[in-house]
């Protein structure tokens, strides 16, 4: 069984760590999107 002053101490897992990089890819998304839309290079340019 478990004691009240061990189900204090249990954390609360990744969630910080999934939220941030869930935001950090959405942001990348858009930043992806934008720069598309306002540079667009097709896939077999030449350098």
């Amino acid at each position: 069984m478990l004691v009240q002053s061990e189900l204090v101490e249990i954390k609360g897992g990744a969630a910080k760590w999934v939220i941030g990089i869930g935001i950090g890819a959405i942001i990348t998304f858009i930043i992806g999107v934008v720069d598309g839309y306002i540079r667009p290079i097709s896939c077999n340019a030449k350098k």
